[in-house]
């Protein structure tokens, strides 16, 4: 997308308005502005009878790079990936590092149940099932007409 400005009638403009004119598309360049800018991976989150799910997409990553933790009523996933590119040739040596971090934070309802939390990374998409606790359970039944 690009910004068109448009004069305001003043034809005599000063430097300062040609220097921003110059710079702005470098500094607002979106490969620019995307290096800077912390990722959090989405997520949704979906509620069914019997448990919370909640999936989040976080490709490139190993089931070992995810820590899921529960302190009370809050859950936190996070995850952290660390790499190292080394490249040595006769007359230079190179390195590059990555490093991706993140952490989501959810605040869980009373009636989960602890003991049943289970998670499964597969195809880039990280899912977390929380069971709910027996009572908290909707039980459909069918009402009979008298």
């Amino acid at each position: 997308m690009t910004l068109v400005k448009f004069s305001n009638g003043n034809q005599n403009r000063g430097v300062d308005n040609w220097v921003s004119d110059f710079f702005s598309p470098i500094f607002n360049d979106s490969f620019l502005s995307d290096r800077f800018i912390s990722r959090v991976p989405a997520v949704n989150v979906a509620e069914t009878n019997e448990a919370y799910q909640i999936e989040l997409a976080a490709p490139g990553l190993d089931k070992g790079d995810f820590k899921i933790n529960v302190d009370g009523d809050v859950l936190t996933i996070s995850g952290e990936k660390k790499m190292e590119n080394k490249e040595e040739n006769k007359k230079y040596s190179k390195r590059e590092y990555s490093y991706t971090s993140f952490t989501r934070s959810f605040t869980l309802p009373d009636s989960i149940d602890h003991n049943h939390i289970e998670a499964n990374y597969k195809d880039g998409v990280l899912k977390v099932d929380i069971a709910k606790k027996e009572e908290a359970k909707v039980a459909s039944r069918l009402i009979e007409v008298k």
